[in-house]
């Protein structure tokens, strides 16, 4: 659902289907990276062309100070709309979080819709969400997001008849504020139904994770920036049909797989949404929502783009996000992703040190996958022991829940029971307990 935004007598649409072109402005102070404007500019446009919207034209603005009426000061503000107009764009969009106030002033002197970073993302979000789930928590977003902007759609009724005889103008105010009441209420009735029906799915989630759990297979969970080579990665493991994209948040759902390692340990593939900096407050819970997978998860696969130039900062930006998630002391292997089409040797060297338990690899192209099982399998083995277990006869259904579990060392027979030492996963040797034998 793209958002009309009303102006004087003029209402602007900002979907895909009716912008043509679009303007994009990076804004950063004199104390701040222009090197890293210059990347979070080139990032604004892969997000604007991944919303499905031309470029026309980009611009840095190096500012002193911020304007609270219209977010950039007069001379910037004149020089980005006489550069937008020169290239026939309809659409502004800024590399920031913009105020209600801001983003109205800002289409009177544009005389077209104007979004902010965070509007970009939401109407990416809702364009990709597959699952119940992600389609709830992403109206609920928009909904948060709309909320504050009421006024500027009911702000051309005043300006329109303000001049229209004694009383008119106070008049039309007062039914645009009654009229902002009425749909304030009608977005906290919808607020309130989405938080029950996102309840009711989460519920169901807990349900369907915890038959996960008791299949008692390792989980690893695959984290990172997104557009690093997640899906990739998961597709040329198990061969999965998820979608692989050059785009964006291309994944917004988990996706689950089987996978069997080269020492025969099966274990359970999870891709995550990406990460991305600046994530707008309102699809925090968004993110949660899927990202519980990563909680639950054994050990993380932590897919960075090494190709990238700002890899660092990206591999900063996932850490943080964890950190927000309280899952930053879980096991991690950080996976260099994309090391055919790296130009810097010396950013492998600088993550080995920053990062110790890494691997290099191109998921795309199936370099490295050897040494990534081998790790993987380590990583595992801190988390396994060899147990010696006797079972009955009449309990011999748990020889093959065994065999399902970890790996057979040895077995034997003495008389009617069957002797086994097994390498499993601690985490499943309490539901078999009986069966040890010391």
């Amino acid at each position: 659902m793209s958002e009309n935004i009303t102006n004087k007598n003029k209402t602007y649409e900002t979907s895909p289907q009716e912008i043509k072109k679009a303007y994009l402005v990076s804004v950063y102070k004199g104390n701040q990276n222009a090197d890293l404007a210059k990347e979070h500019l080139e990032e604004l446009e892969l997000l604007t062309k991944t919303y499905g919207v031309e470029i026309a034209g980009k611009q840095i603005c190096l500012v002193r100070r911020y304007d609270a009426a219209t977010f950039i000061t007069e001379g910037k503000l004149e020089e980005v709309l006489n550069a937008a107009k020169n290239c026939n764009a309809n659409l502004l969009i800024f590399d920031d979080e913009i105020a209600p106030s801001q983003q109205r002033n800002l289409e009177n002197l544009f005389k077209g819709p104007v979004m902010d970073r965070t509007g970009v993302i939401l109407e990416v979000f809702a364009q990709r969400a597959q699952t119940k789930e992600a389609q709830l928590q992403i109206d609920l977003a928009k909904l948060k997001y709309q909320a504050p902007r009421l006024k500027r759609l009911w702000s051309h009724l005043s300006r329109q008849h303000g001049s229209g005889g004694a009383g008119g103008g106070a008049y039309l105010k007062g039914e645009g504020e009654k009229q902002i009441e009425i749909d304030r209420r009608i977005l906290k009735k919808e607020i309130d139904t989405l938080n029950k029906e996102i309840k009711e799915v989460r519920e169901n989630r807990e349900m369907q994770r915890s038959s996960r759990i008791r299949s008692e297979l390792p989980i690893f969970a695959i984290i990172g920036y997104t557009n690093a080579g997640k899906s990739t990665l998961l597709h040329a493991l198990t061969d999965a049909k998820v979608l692989i994209e050059d785009k964006l948040f291309a994944t917004l759902d988990t996706t689950t797989r089987k996978f069997t390692l080269v020492n025969n340990q099966d274990i359970l593939l999870i891709d995550t949404v990406g990460f991305i900096r600046k994530l707008p407050h309102l699809l925090v819970a968004a993110f949660k929502s899927t990202l519980e997978e990563a909680l639950h998860a054994d050990i993380l696969l932590h897919v960075v783009d090494v190709s990238h130039p700002m890899a660092e900062e990206q591999a900063q930006t996932s850490y943080e996000v964890l950190k927000e998630l309280n899952a930053e002391n879980k096991p991690v292997i950080t996976v260099l992703n994309k090391i055919d089409q790296c130009q810097n040797p010396n950013i492998i060297q600088k993550m080995k040190v920053l990062y110790p338990k890494t691997v290099c690899i191109s998921a795309k192209e199936k370099i490295g996958f050897n040494e990534l099982q081998q790790i993987m399998m380590e990583e595992l083995s801190r988390r396994r022991k060899i147990v010696r277990f006797r079972i009955p006869q009449k309990d011999y259904a748990k020889v093959s829940e065994l065999m399902r579990l970890g790996n057979i060392i040895h077995q034997d027979y003495e008389e009617n029971d069957v002797i086994l030492r097994v390498d499993l996963p601690t985490a499943a040797i309490g539901r078999l307990q009986q069966y040890i034998e010391e």
